[in-house]
């Protein structure tokens, strides 16, 4: 552990996992947010906002997440610090979340339960308040060229939670809506904390923090970074959205929610040592490894009818997954300087908010057609393909 300014390319262990315990604390809260969103909406009779609040709310993050993400970059060259961007977004989204629990207990009349919507709302811009900036911090976490490893925690605990997300509905339905939520303000308060306590101000690489932006990033590159993030989001919605039910045809004795949580699991197993591979391969050939495989095991799907190759199936799109994921943020931190890692990371998860906003979108007006989800996923991955190529013509300018 580095207690003193670190110059020399080491991962800061401890930073990095305060920050996963964040992501954690986020993870819970989403999965309590949707998995309770259209209970609330119908048991408020607006029924017609079940469908359409979520897509709305994807369109809206895919505009707001880049300015929030730009927004901390001027925060972190004024203040040395993107922790006080991050507090303000986890105590607006837990407060927000207290005063959802409380509404629901009561029987709020029809004139004022459009509030109720309106907080959900609310409460997702809070959480991109901090989420760019959090995943920011893994610029001043570990150097470049490590940053596969540490972002191998951060999918190791992405794949865990989302495997264990079965058990974690269960305990959510038990709880009701009103704990549920308190749990939830309660986690993100708490690990934020954690991340603050773990975060010292002195224990950041000091390559990475007070930089003047006398380097600029090509514009072309951030229209490519959101590309590229609407082409990921679409081919990993695709994949979870849809696949897990195909494959359940073939293994009718497994869930499909339980199939979805395998190939979560096996991204949590594979994290560590796809870390390591990443690291070697370097993030653009990771990135296309893993989106290519894929948009390849996909289309062999459709052809499948044994169910032994069905469960290799499961591992290999896990593998892929956690390929693609480990891959993500060190692509785009690689593309930008230091000094624009907020809007670098808010451009990607803006856009793939966008891309799931089209995806559910597609799968509401047109339903679960698996050809269809097949031929855009290789839409997909070629666009993804061509501006990862395209990324390599501009270069960040010297100091």
């Amino acid at each position: 552990m580095v207690n003193s300014v670190n110059t020399r390319p080491e991962i800061l262990w401890r930073q990095v996992w305060g920050l996963a315990a964040l992501l954690a604390a986020i993870i819970f809260s989403w999965m309590a947010y949707k998995f309770y969103q259209p209970r609330i909406l119908e048991e408020l009779e607006f029924v017609g906002l079940v469908g359409w609040l979520g897509i709305w709310q994807g369109l809206l993050i895919a505009v707001i997440e880049p300015m929030i993400g730009g927004l901390s970059d001027r925060i972190q060259q004024r203040l040395g610090s993107r922790l006080p961007m991050i507090s303000l977004g986890v105590v607006l989204a837990g407060v927000i979340f207290v005063a959802v629990s409380l509404l629901v207990q009561q029987n709020l009349p029809i004139g004022i339960r459009w509030v109720v919507p309106m907080l959900m709302t609310v409460w997702v811009i809070a959480i991109i308040i901090f989420r760019a900036p959090a995943i920011a911090l893994l610029t001043q976490f570990a150097p470049k060229s490590e940053l596969p490893q540490a972002n191998a925690v951060l999918v190791f605990v992405l794949g865990l939670i989302g495997a264990i997300s079965p058990v974690l509905n269960t305990l959510l339905d038990n709880m009701g809506a009103s704990i549920t939520f308190l749990v939830g303000a309660i986690a993100l308060i708490l690990a934020a904390y954690i991340l603050q306590l773990f975060t010292p101000k002195h224990s950041l690489h000091i390559s990475s923090f007070n930089l003047e932006p006398t380097a600029k990033t090509p514009v072309q590159m951030f229209i490519l970074i959101f590309i590229i993030g609407l082409g990921t989001g679409i081919e990993l919605n695709l994949l979870l959205s849809i696949f897990p039910q195909e494959l359940q045809i073939q293994l009718p004795n497994l869930r499909v929610e339980f199939i979805a949580s395998a190939m979560l699991l096996v991204s949590a197993i594979v994290s560590v040592p796809l870390g390591d591979l990443t690291a070697q391969l370097g993030a653009n050939k990771s990135m296309l490894l893993g989106l290519g495989a894929m948009t390849a095991l996909m289309g062999l799907v459709l052809l499948n009818d044994s169910d032994k190759l069905a469960i290799a199936f499961i591992l290999a799109f896990g593998i892929s997954f956690s390929l693609v994921f480990i891959s993500m943020i060190p692509l785009v931190l690689s593309k930008v300087h230091p000094s624009r890692a907020g809007l670098g990371t808010g451009l990607y998860f803006g856009g793939s908010a966008g891309g799931t906003a089209i995806v559910s979108f597609l799968i509401k007006e047109l339903g679960n057609t698996s050809i269809g989800a097949f031929l855009l996923a290789e839409f997909a991955f070629v666009l993804v393909g061509v501006c990862i190529l395209l990324s390599r013509r501009f270069r960040i300018l010297p100091d």
